[in-house]
């Protein structure tokens, strides 16, 4: 479930439309100044070619980060918030069993 959460937040970012807008719109830059060298078709193909290589590069990083995300600190996170209700709870009782003590001492000191 923290996986799906983390790749959709990822995907939704458009982080990897915006480095792969920057590759395509570099490529072109760099032919039009460079327009000497090469002919009409080179550059069309190169844009594409390149716009392509790093969109699938981009979809492996997406995949790879996708793999090495670490759920162990959400674990971690989940079991100390577990351990603190549970702690919580012991110490409220130890509060509840003091007073019933005490009202239980008050309570037989009037009799008296």
């Amino acid at each position: 479930m923290k996986t799906e959460e983390f790749s959709k937040k990822l995907v939704q970012s458009k982080i990897f439309d915006t480095y792969v807008a920057a590759v395509f719109f570099g490529t072109i830059i760099f032919f039009v100044l460079n327009a000497d060298f090469y002919t009409p078709i080179e550059m069309i193909f190169w844009v594409v070619f390149v716009t392509i290589l790093f969109k699938g590069l981009a979809n492996i990083m997406l995949s790879l980060l996708i793999a090495l995300f670490n759920l162990s600190n959400e674990q971690h996170r989940s079991e100390f918030q577990k351990a603190t209700d549970d702690l919580d709870s012991l110490v409220n009782d130890l509060a509840i069993q003091e007073a019933a003590v005490q009202s239980a001492k008050t309570n037989n000191g009037e009799n008296k």
